[in-house]
């Protein structure tokens, strides 16, 4: 469970460090791959891409974390589905606690014309895609029962 709560903590710092970073220094857009890629500075007062679940929205996402969370203790037995989980909760912590200090979330990757986001963000993808890995490698190490006659 180590892993769970060092990856939880980790991202949740690396994503307020970089919200805190992009409000105090990116006050216009910086181009890394011409007008494709880039950092530009964004607030979202609601949840991903904009949408905005109405005035329990912080109670909705807090109640969401801590099932998570209670999912995470009781299920996490693989260090990849530890880090999964803790790259989750990281991210959706972190993007709480910014959302709870400043009334919306600091987003500051864009990239083509998707909309821009932030390292929480990602993180949390990134640990949705290490469980579903972790499925994908149980199910193809699970021996398949022999079909039965009868």
């Amino acid at each position: 469970m180590r892993l769970l709560f060092c990856a939880t903590a980790a991202t949740a710092a690396a994503s307020l460090v970089t919200a805190w970073l992009t409000d105090a220094f990116l006050h216009q857009r910086i181009a890394i791959i011409g007008s494709f890629v880039g950092l530009q500075r964004s607030h979202n007062a609601g949840i991903a891409f904009g949408v905005h679940l109405g005035p329990y929205q912080e109670v909705i996402i807090t109640v969401a974390l801590a099932v998570l969370a209670y999912a995470a203790w009781k299920s996490a037995h693989t260090q990849m589905e530890q880090a999964g989980f803790g790259c989750i909760l990281g991210g959706g912590a972190a993007n709480l606690i910014d959302r709870a200090m400043n009334g919306y979330v600091t987003d500051m990757i864009q990239i083509g014309t998707f909309p821009v986001f932030n390292l929480a963000d990602m993180c949390i993808n990134v640990g949705v895609a290490l469980l579903l890995l972790q499925m994908l490698l149980q199910r193809s190490h699970t021996p398949k029962r022999a079909h039965s006659t009868h």
